[in-house]
């Protein structure tokens, strides 16, 4: 499954992988021009891990997905990766400013 929550995509995965840190925020991605934040919104429902440069998400307790610009997604317990969408342009590849 895949959701697209404004810049943020979200796909289920088997598994988090072993070796991922268990970050301290229930943010998945903060808009660097707004402020607004993708983020769990139960942050006792959900955990945030970092793998590298990779994001993943783990739902222990269905919870929604909230943003102050969008509709909120509902995740059912399970494990997630987050991607932050990027822009190509000639010069380079950047993220998504929101």
């Amino acid at each position: 499954m895949l959701w697209r929550h404004g810049d943020v995509l979200i796909a289920t995965v088997e598994h988090i992988p072993s070796g991922a840190e268990q970050q301290k925020t229930s943010v998945l991605v903060l808009g660097e021009v707004t402020g607004h934040s993708h983020r769990v919104e139960d942050a006792q429902k959900a955990r945030v891990w970092k793998y590298g440069t990779q994001l993943f998400l783990e739902v222990t307790s269905e919870t929604r997905i909230v943003h102050e610009e969008h509709k909120p997604i509902v995740l059912a317990p399970g494990s997630y990766r987050i991607w932050q969408q990027r822009e190509y342009t000639p010069e380079r590849i950047v993220r998504v400013r929101d």
